[in-house]
């Protein structure tokens, strides 16, 4: 885990073949909040691919390389002291190349905080 202490990532559901569910719970007590931003923390975008390639890592068992990433939305602030417990909806898909194909949507609640897609290759 790169960011060591950051999340803690409590469950992976397999929802259909290629789809699943994750929940995490973002540490609002982590380094990074405190400069990101002082009394009004702010989950950095940065972390929340990192995160994604983690957990999608884990599901596929391999390695991963982000090659891209497109139509990366920010849709609600997510601040950990208010919504530390995160769900994301992952669709997974693998080409003829091998590269492994990502759709995420992230969710508080019911609000979605962000949506993006990404392309990973295997290291």
């Amino acid at each position: 885990m790169l960011l060591e202490g950051f999340y803690t990532l409590n469950k992976i559901e397999q929802l259909k073949d290629q789809e699943f569910e994750a929940f995490i719970h973002l540490n609002k007590d982590h380094d990074i909040f405190k400069g990101h931003f002082p009394g009004n923390p702010v989950t950095p975008g940065v972390c929340m691919l990192q995160i994604l390639k983690e957990i999608t890592a884990q599901i596929v068992e391999q390695k991963l390389v982000m090659k891209s990433s497109s139509n990366i939305k920010f849709m609600a602030l997510i601040n950990p002291e208010k919504t530390p417990d995160l769900r994301l909806n992952i669709v997974i898909k693998t080409d003829a190349e091998g590269e492994v194909h990502v759709k995420n949507v992230c969710y508080f609640d019911d609000t979605v905080a962000l949506k993006m897609g990404v392309k990973y290759s295997i290291k």
